[in-house]
């Protein structure tokens, strides 16, 4: 839902930061990896039962991925390969964290309770998987009540109120199986009217692959010397 109402102001409120980073030598992987580690920290401190400092961090975690997207597009670096590590630290990420709640839970609350944040981490798993196979077979699944942006947010509330962070936990695992039933129907309706899913999946690989023999083209070129007149 945020990602899709306020992912263009957002980008155009980054993009001073990303031409600035242009200069300092960090590549847009360089802040993703950043934001695991600190993601990693979160959780450890969170586990540890330091819910103030694992908000500080998971604020922190938070700007790397912010603005990772801004320094690609400033440095002309964007790729699909860059997507395609950002998207999966950032479902490493997801899963570290509740992780690290479960890791509270087990030491300060009932056992069972470690099932809760555990349950929240596969729904969003789920909604993740949603996008990725209908974005294969080129359809959209996009938007939702629960997306990774309200994730966050809810997780932080939790954090900064501990007495509302089993509630939270509820909330998001609610308001995210919804988003799973929003995104199924979605993508039901438009395979049942795309008779030509099909073609399209077959136009992106072929797209892929020429993109791939460009690349290869491209690499021979300069890996071949040019011979002096």
């Amino acid at each position: 839902m945020f990602d899709g109402k306020f992912r263009t102001p957002v980008d155009r409120a980054v993009k001073p930061v990303g031409n600035a980073l242009q200069g300092t030598g960090l590549t847009p992987d360089h802040l993703t990896v950043a934001g695991l580690v600190i993601g990693v920290a979160a959780a450890l401190a969170i586990g540890s039962g330091r819910l103030l400092l694992g908000l500080i961090l998971v604020i922190l975690a938070a700007l790397p991925d912010l603005l990772d997207g801004a320094l690609a597009k400033a440095s002309g670096a964007a790729s699909e390969r860059g997507a395609f590590f950002d998207s999966t630290v950032d479902r490493i990420t997801d899963a570290v964290l509740l992780g690290g709640i479960a890791w509270h839970f087990a030491m300060t609350e009932s056992p069972r309770l470690v099932l809760l944040p555990f349950a929240v981490s596969a729904v969003a798993q789920v909604i993740s998987y949603q996008r990725a196979k209908a974005e294969s077979l080129g359809l959209d699944a996009r938007g939702g009540l629960m997306e990774r942006a309200e994730r966050i947010v809810l997780l932080c509330l939790g954090l900064a109120f501990p007495v509302l962070l089993i509630p939270v936990l509820w909330v998001m695992l609610a308001l995210s199986s919804v988003t799973a039933i929003q995104r199924f129907a979605k993508v039901w309706r438009q395979a049942e009217v795309a008779p030509i899913t099909q073609e399209r999946i077959d136009l992106r690989r072929d797209r892929r692959h020429s993109r791939r023999v460009a690349r290869s083209e491209r690499r021979r070129r300069t890996l071949v010397p040019r011979r002096r007149p």
